[in-house]
């Protein structure tokens, strides 16, 4: 078990980092009480150029700011005025890439994650199967915008799972409709664990 640094975070190729995400730990310790699950959806955001992120044409307004830190903090913005959703900064300062996480496979604290879903272990329904239950189920909020994912509440770790490239499917991200041709980029990805 290795908990992923800042040169991780770093790299230049958001679309690569999304994909090499699947398969990690997301992990969370709130409150003293720790819970995670491996990464199993994430979808790419490359910054200025890319009609689906919010940092498209160097838009910077005190929600997209955190996206242009350095690579290796949080950030958390509202959706809907609802839902909580976490993303992954990654590059260099000044370059607003951004890995939207979408769904895990809960593996720690299933307790207090099920309870953070109101849910019971025979409820049918996926526990984090969406961004927003995601955050939910892992306590992540928009309090945890810039924080640090090299800390001791939200981080990363590689337990050694192997993703074999073919079970890897891509395909359009969901929701930015309004991106004209960038709707259809090959940004989303997903692994059945």
């Amino acid at each position: 078990m290795e908990r992923l640094t800042e040169t991780f975070y770093q790299g230049s190729d958001v679309v690569q980092i999304s994909r090499e995400l699947l398969g990690k730990f997301l992990m969370t310790c709130v409150n003293g009480q720790i819970t995670g699950g491996i990464i199993t959806e994430t979808e790419a955001y490359a910054g200025t150029d890319d009609k689906a992120s919010h940092a498209y044409g160097g838009r910077r307004t005190s929600r997209t700011e955190t996206m242009y830190h350095k690579g290796g903090v949080a950030y958390v913005y509202l959706c809907y005025g609802i839902h909580h959703l976490f993303n992954i900064v990654t590059n260099m300062g000044g370059t607003p890439h951004a890995v939207l996480i979408r769904a895990i496979q809960p593996k720690e604290g299933i307790n207090l994650i099920l309870k953070r879903r109101d849910m019971d272990r025979n409820s049918k329904k996926a526990v984090a199967n969406g961004p927003g239950t995601l955050s939910r189920a892992l306590g992540i909020n928009t309090r945890d915008n810039g924080s640090t994912l090299c800390g001791d509440r939200i981080w990363v770790e590689d337990r050694g799972v192997e993703v074999a490239p073919s079970t890897i499917i891509a395909g359009p991200r969901i929701g930015v409709d309004y991106a004209a041709e960038d709707a259809k980029l090959p940004y989303r990805f997903r692994i059945s664990i």
